[in-house]
């Protein structure tokens, strides 16, 4: 909204700042960062009223977390929605098709998350939406955005899959890349909604992905830069790097309430929306292999709980003590803060060597 600002350039020079993406990163960067300050301890306490029992805890959790986190508010994703919803309108370009892609895609995967959320609070149990009903819904809104992925992408992109470490590689999927990339964005949805398990475990690896993701989207989206990189350019996507700049923003302005210990938590209507907007990312920047990577540490926990629902089939016997896997080492007796810092580690690792991927062809 403010990119219009630099119309008024003749007027003031100064104005001119606003053409610059990274200027506009930095402005959505901290209003998001200082809506979640302003805003967030009225939302917990209104949520805490409202709420008044909290998010309802699984019944075969450790007795230490049944305890600790009882009573704690949820559906704390609609302040970084929030945060991030303004940041992006304020400072990003609106005549951009990337932004309003990656942007409703968020909006929508964080309105199912709220009626999820929503029903198990006012049940009084942990499940809420049922899960095929989730899905669905979540399979309608990525086949949506797949098909206006493939609509604004280039001509020379549209229904191609991007290789990452090889030059110029281009795999044409067709009208396949629909359900690929709809894989991709329910994938993620749902790969991150698995590890929103502990305080502050889900929020700093998504904000770790998001701006490794904006590095790469402004990366793509610059002729000189692609050139230089030999990567597939995607003129347009660079207006992403405010979007991704809001998100850590907001997320930074969510973890200061939800650190250790938690005062609310994220919740499906926050899990589910940033799981959907690095799915959708990937898609729009053509970087759908690198976002296994970059966020990694999200596969191994969707793996987890598949790995361990099906030899459970088989075998009537569990791989892990539970599922998802940072659970497994809450049973195992490793400390929460223990868990939460070191999944961290291994997604900053990981975002760094996605990121690498677009220097080595």
């Amino acid at each position: 909204m403010l990119f219009w600002l630099t119309s008024l350039a003749d007027v003031f020079i100064g104005f001119n700042l606003f053409r610059y993406i990274t200027f506009r990163a930095g402005g959505a960067f901290f209003t998001a960062l200082i809506f979640g300050f302003v805003f967030g301890r009225p939302l917990i306490e209104l949520l805490r009223r409202r709420q008044r029992r909290g998010q309802p805890i699984r019944e075969e959790m450790s007795a230490g977390h049944l305890l600790n986190k009882q009573g704690t508010p949820t559906m704390g994703g609609l302040l970084i929605l929030s945060a991030l919803v303004v940041a992006t309108l304020l400072w990003a370009r609106l005549d951009n098709p990337y932004v309003w892609l990656v942007l409703l895609v968020t909006v929508a995967f964080g309105l199912i998350g709220f009626a999820d959320d929503y029903a198990k609070v006012s049940q009084g149990h942990h499940k809420g939406v049922s899960g095929r009903m989730r899905m669905a819904l979540g399979l309608v809104i990525a086949f949506l955005a797949s098909l206006a992925a493939m609509w604004i992408h280039p001509p020379n992109l549209s229904g191609q899959l991007a290789v990452p470490l090889f030059k110029d590689v281009l795999i044409n999927l067709g009208w396949f890349f629909i359900p690929f990339a709809m894989f991709v964005i329910v994938g993620a949805a749902n790969s991150v909604n698995l590890t929103d398990g502990l305080d502050g475990l889900a929020i700093m690896p998504v904000m770790i992905a998001a701006t490794t993701l904006g590095v790469i989207a402004y990366a793509v989206g610059r002729v000189d830069f692609t050139s230089y990189l030999d990567v597939h350019y995607v003129p347009g996507t660079g207006e992403l790097l405010i979007f991704t700049a809001a998100l850590a923003g907001g997320g930074l302005g969510f973890l200061w309430y939800n650190a250790p210990p938690a005062a609310v938590f994220m919740g499906d209507t926050g899990s589910l929306a940033l799981g959907g907007a690095l799915g959708a990312i990937a898609v729009a920047t053509k970087h759908e292999i690198v976002l296994g990577i970059v966020g990694g540490l999200f596969v191994v926990e969707a793996l987890s709980v598949i790995i361990q629902v099906l030899y459970f089939k088989r075998t009537g016997k569990r791989v892990f003590l539970m599922a998802p896997i940072h659970h497994h080492f809450e049973k195992k007796g490793w400390a929460e803060p223990q868990i939460v810092i070191r999944f961290w580690i291994i997604s900053l690792v990981l975002a760094l060597i996605g990121l690498a991927t677009l220097k080595i062809r």
